[in-house]
């Protein structure tokens, strides 16, 4: 019989050598944050619908993997962690922790259609900071997902960051209406800038405008290009403040050190509406999926009781993994284990020998040889 019909569509098991690399590099990821004052926090794996309800701006309600407890309430697995950890926050009575620095590891579950191929179990391990809304924050967790991709094994990465703000000031200047804005999100989530272009020519709107429609797919590998954006978008307040963010962070991201990973795209969209401010999301060569994503949420924890400050992102172990893997950062002869063979009269011996080694920090495979 064939085996693979017992395992559901989108999930799979991980073997041996392969699941070691996975823990080698969860730890190391976890290490990196720890390096930056980032403390753990654990979340269950299920919770009440209303964590991710449309309200939160997470996940479409139709991909949630819903299930119902005794009582008949209503419960989810989860799909993002980001709105789990909102919700604890909010839930704390201490308030002199004006700052937390939270990090965490564990599985999401989404329910993709089979058509898009992905999985639907990912691990992710990410960081939050709550309680900071200067630019300085965002900069600050930009600089750990550089040094997490670093410190995981990878060298050729390319962080794109963007603003949530961007688009909704080109919106509200332009007043389209929400059916237009749902679609011109779709076509940016499609990379499909043509679309957007020709949609927000057909409105009846300033030249001007439509020309800053026609910047949302475009990248900007300096703070001067921006500058000269921010003539563009001199008649738009909004849209101008909005550059201006990302001009300051262009300048502290100078002082991490890490200018040369990242590029502008001021129009980069999230699915996730609970974003509200930088936006910034990570690819590598060899995998089309990000290692990386994240931004600003500084509502979400309104939606909870409590009004503060957030940013965070996510990595994702299994595109990383996948990186490392076809870009040959990783030997696929990683496990060393000594192999301890002995005959059935010496195992007493064997034994020894192995705790003595084990004692040594080596790792031991005993092995009995068979008579024939």
């Amino acid at each position: 019989m064939n085996t693979k019909q017992f395992t559901p569509e989108g999930v799979r098991d991980i073997w041996a050598k392969e699941c070691i690399r996975k823990k080698e590099l969860e730890k190391e990821l976890m290490e990196t944050m720890y390096s930056f004052g980032f403390l753990p926090v654990e979340t269950p794996t299920f919770e009440y619908f209303d964590v991710f309800a449309k309200e939160t701006g997470s996940v479409n309600a139709k991909d949630l993997y819903k299930f119902f407890d005794r009582d008949g309430n209503t419960l989810v697995l989860r799909p993002d962690v980001t709105p789990q950890i909102a919700r604890a926050v909010a839930g704390l009575n201490d308030e002199k922790a004006e700052v937390l620095r939270l990090c965490y590891q564990g599985n999401t579950y989404i329910n993709h259609s089979a058509y898009l191929g992905r999985a639907r179990e990912t691990t992710q391990i990410g960081a939050e900071l709550m309680g900071v809304k200067e630019i300085s924050g965002d900069a600050e967790m930009i600089a750990l997902a550089v040094e997490c991709l670093l410190r995981g094994g990878l060298s050729e990465f390319q962080i794109s960051i963007g603003h949530a703000g961007y688009l909704k000031a080109l919106v509200e200047a332009s007043g389209m209406d929400a059916e237009t804005e749902e679609k011109i999100g779709t076509l940016l989530s499609n990379k499909n800038f043509f679309g957007v272009s020709e949609t927000a020519d057909a409105l009846p709107m300033d030249e001007s405008l439509k020309n800053l429609f026609g910047t949302l797919g475009k990248f900007y590998s300096t703070a001067k290009e921006m500058e000269a954006l921010i003539e563009a978008a001199k008649n738009y307040p909004a849209l101008s403040k909005v550059i201006s963010e990302l001009i300051e962070l262009d300048e502290i991201l100078k002082m991490y050190g890490v200018r040369d990973y990242v590029t502008y795209e001021p129009g980069l969209y999230s699915s996730y509406r609970y974003y509200t401010g930088v936006l910034f999301t990570g690819y590598t060569l060899s995998v089309g999926e990000p290692v990386v994503k994240g931004g600003r949420y500084d509502r979400l924890l309104a939606h909870f009781g409590k009004e503060i400050g957030a940013v965070g992102f996510a990595l994702v172990t299994e595109p990383f993994l996948n990186a490392l893997v076809r870009q040959k950062k990783v030997s696929e002869n990683s496990f060393s284990c000594e192999v301890i063979t002995y005959k059935r009269a010496e195992l007493a011996d064997a034994i020894k020998r192995a705790k003595r080694l084990r004692s040594a920090g080596k790792r031991v495979e005993l092995k009995e040889i068979k008579d024939e």
